[in-house]
């Protein structure tokens, strides 16, 4: 069940001092967000520090953000061969997008997609021809329920620590991934944020944290964002969180320039007990509502059913709402 709900006055008093319009907020009239995407996003991490934070810098916020992401998952509809050594294509996030909206009923969705959708292969233009398409159709079946979409831009692609198991260019076929991907990754980014001209809602993290990596590297050659350079680790995912509670009009300079999220909620009232227990409540709603909305990716786990789960949620929600009002 949706938790009661107060973003149109809390995200304002988020914002950096001075009069706020209802129309440039851009949480006003949200109550439930729901994140897409692949492995990073099923992981969950930056979304637990996303409702984390939010609940701790401003206990009167009580937003439901449903984590829905896929492992392997692509809006692209596209696979490579031998994707799981050969056991399952990449599921298509069309092929489950219609129960998703009708199940969940968003007023915002968080769509993180682009590191599966390149297949890992050099640049292709019938393949950035799909994930456009994907991307344009996510929005128009977003649109028929009417429910905002806020594109992320994918991480970064990282083949230095896995540069043994890359390819060059120029190869008929890769079933390992080529070593300039994070290009192809750059692009399906400039070409996201080149659609804010159309009106889209576009969230950089790509750039962000190509920088802060590249920077990290200038002091430490060795240094590592992702051990297989694909999966982030926890700063990735605060990176991640930032930029998009930057986007959300977070202006706390501890918050937009900090590069750890739990220094940063250990700096809030009960912000690392608040953290760990969204992080138990998120992790046993999003296999309750996987499996509750239906997925063809083998390997996943079921979850508990989904009304016993929300059930759990609530409980555990409630907790956090004692916490949060409590003074430190």
């Amino acid at each position: 069940m949706p938790y009661l709900l107060t973003f149109a006055t809390a995200t304002t008093l988020l914002l950096a001092p001075g009069p706020s319009k209802a129309d440039d907020d851009p949480l006003a009239g949200i109550h439930r967000v729901v994140f897409l995407g692949d492995s990073i996003t099923y992981s969950g991490q930056f979304i637990e520090y996303i409702e984390a934070y939010l609940r701790t810098s401003q206990p009167e916020v009580r937003c439901e953000f449903l984590n829905l992401g896929l492992p392997s998952e692509t809006v692209s509809g596209l696979s490579e061969p031998g994707h799981a050594g050969g056991s399952f294509p990449r599921p298509d996030l069309h092929e489950r997008l219609g129960r998703v909206l009708e199940r969940t009923r968003p007023d915002l969705i968080v769509a993180c997609y682009g590191m599966n959708d390149g297949i890992y292969h050099p640049f292709s233009e019938e393949r950035f021809e799909k994930y456009q398409g994907g991307m344009r159709k996510l929005r128009e079946q977003a649109a028929a329920i009417g429910a905002r979409v806020l594109h992320v831009t994918p991480p970064v692609f990282d083949p230095m620590p896995i540069r043994s198991r890359t390819l060059p260019a120029g190869l008929a076929e890769y079933r390992q991934p080529y070593e300039g991907y994070d290009e192809v990754l750059a692009r399906y980014s400039e070409w996201l944020l080149a659609r804010k001209g159309e009106g889209w809602e576009v969230v950089d993290v790509h750039g962000p944290m190509k920088r802060y990596l590249d920077e990290a590297r200038r002091r430490d050659p060795a240094y590592r964002l992702a051990n297989d350079g694909v999966h982030v680790n926890a700063t990735g995912h605060w990176i991640i969180a930032r930029e998009i509670l930057r986007h959300w009009g977070v202006r706390d300079r501890e918050v937009v320039e900090a590069v750890n999220g739990e220094k940063v909620l250990a700096g809030q009232p009960h912000g690392l007990v608040v953290l760990k227990l969204v992080q138990e409540k998120q992790r046993l709603l999003k296999d309750a509502w996987l499996t509750a909305t239906g997925h063809r990716r083998p390997g996943m786990k079921a979850g508990r059913p989904l009304e016993e789960a929300q059930r759990q949620a609530q409980r555990i929600d409630a907790e956090i709402g004692t916490l949060v009002a409590r003074k430190p």
